[in-house]
């Protein structure tokens, strides 16, 4: 987005209008003793030319995933995004948009929020899907929530294979709440269900969370923890990667609840980590507990088909004490870019794109297993992520990797101590045989 500053006249013309005779006069009401009253220390300014030289050599310090292959995942992944993506949301009419309070002018947008959660309902095989979230891990924290309300218990039970930052987001979030949250250790990289089955049994228990593929790569055994879920009377909260119910089964045909996630995968550049959004999508029983807004279907009075905010459950349309959510918008941009790519991709074009990441993460995680020192930590199946134990700490790989223009994966020893040696790997439709092979070239020497 361009930026044109306002000419010394446009100023003198603002400021008149509204009856000052300076800038600085709109500070007046500021008591002096808390302005600071020295010369801040800025650089001369310079010629659109000039700033423009300076922001390209500044990006030019930056090395992306265009420059250099990239095999770092753990929540942020390096995907293709069709052209059409970036075509559709870049039109004007949904750039520049604002929220569709108005159904009668905001048709278009509505329609865009009602196809998105069409998509996500049959991603996922929930019942109902609102219209995005910030990003996964607030949508998660909202579920956590939204299951203790319904369930009016106070204990959640979430694996201790759950992504950190999830783990963070959803403690902030119940900081000060009357919510007990417990976590349940892994074996093997997938939660240890003999533990599992053992803290639900006092039925004090809202809801289990499980990540499927968790933060390790590997695949739960989600259709049992689900069954000990709902014996228990506790809700299932299914965490998932999108792309990865390509072919994987989806949350609501092993019985999940509430089922959440984050949308970066369905065609959202990384950007350095952000933006992006979440995924939130339940039975259709619990649609008046689930937090945001829900676009619907209708007909005006003359039978046409139109659009319409079906449900809007936080404090500003409704009762506060009815609300079941401060969250204050969506991130309805890219949520749309998601609906392009899925539609673009449509089912067989996803379920390639899922089969290509996971084969080519099998090639890579075979070619590594066989190098000296090199080997898997988990016997678990997995998507398109890895775990491997390495013969020298995962940031002197980093280093030596980066040095030859490739970015390696993630240490594991930043979020498990006792694993000073392990780094977790991914694999996109995106990496080439020749990538991963220089890859695989390049570890083999480092000792």
């Amino acid at each position: 987005m361009r930026f044109l500053p306002n000419t010394e006249t446009d100023r003198t013309a603002m400021l008149t209008a509204i009856g000052v005779s300076s800038i600085e006069d709109l500070f007046s009401d500021i008591p002096s003793k808390l302005r600071n009253a020295s010369k801040l220390n800025l650089p001369e300014g310079l010629s659109e030319m000039e700033l423009m030289n300076r922001l390209q050599s500044l990006a030019a310090q930056n090395s992306g995933a265009n420059v250099c292959p990239t095999f770092l995942g753990a929540g942020s992944y390096d995907h293709f995004s069709p052209a059409v993506v970036r075509h559709v949301i870049n039109r004007s009419e949904f750039l520049t948009s604002y929220t569709p309070f108005q159904p009668e002018v905001s048709q278009g947008t509505l329609q865009t929020i009602y196809e998105f959660q069409t998509a996500i309902c049959a991603l996922t095989g929930m019942e109902i899907a609102n219209a995005s979230m910030y990003d996964g891990a607030s949508a998660l924290a909202e579920a956590v929530i939204m299951a203790t309300a319904i369930s009016k218990r106070r204990n959640v039970l979430l694996p201790a294979n759950l992504h950190p930052a999830y783990l963070a987001v959803v403690e902030t979030y119940c900081r000060g709440l009357d919510v007990a949250l417990r976590t349940v250790p892994y074996n093997g990289g997938v939660v240890d269900v003999a533990l599992l089955e053992r803290n639900v049994r006092d039925g004090s228990v809202a809801a289990i969370v499980i990540q499927n593929p968790n933060f390790f790569g590997c695949l739960e055994p989600v259709t049992t923890i689900t069954e000990i879920a709902h014996r228990a009377g506790a809700l299932l909260i299914a965490v998932v990667n999108p792309l990865s119910l390509g072919i994987l089964k989806p949350p609501g045909e092993y019985g999940a609840d509430i089922a959440v996630g984050d949308g970066q995968p369905l065609g959202i550049p990384m950007s350095f980590g952000g933006p992006t959004f979440g995924l939130f999508s339940c039975r259709k029983a619990f649609a008046r507990h689930m937090p945001g807004r829900v676009a619907g279907a209708t007909v005006d009075l003359d039978g046409n088909r139109g659009f319409v905010l079906t449900l809007q459950t936080r404090e500003q349309h409704i009762r506060r004490e009815r609300a079941t959510s401060n969250i204050c918008t969506s991130q309805q941009l890219l949520a749309l870019a998601a609906t392009v790519y899925l539609s673009a991709m449509g089912p067989k074009g996803l379920r390639r794109v899922a089969d290509l990441c996971c084969r080519k993460a099998h090639y890579l995680y075979t070619k590594i297993s066989s190098l000296d020192g090199y080997s898997g930590i988990f016997p678990a199946a997995f998507f398109n992520e890895f775990a491997v134990r390495c013969p020298v700490p995962a940031d002197k790989i980093n280093r030596s990797l980066k040095a030859s223009n490739i970015t390696g994966g993630y240490d594991l020893s930043r979020v498990c101590r006792e694993s000073p040696n392990t780094m977790l790997l991914c694999v996109t439709e995106k990496r080439t045989r020749a990538e991963m092979d220089r890859l695989v070239e390049l570890l083999a020497h480092c000792r």
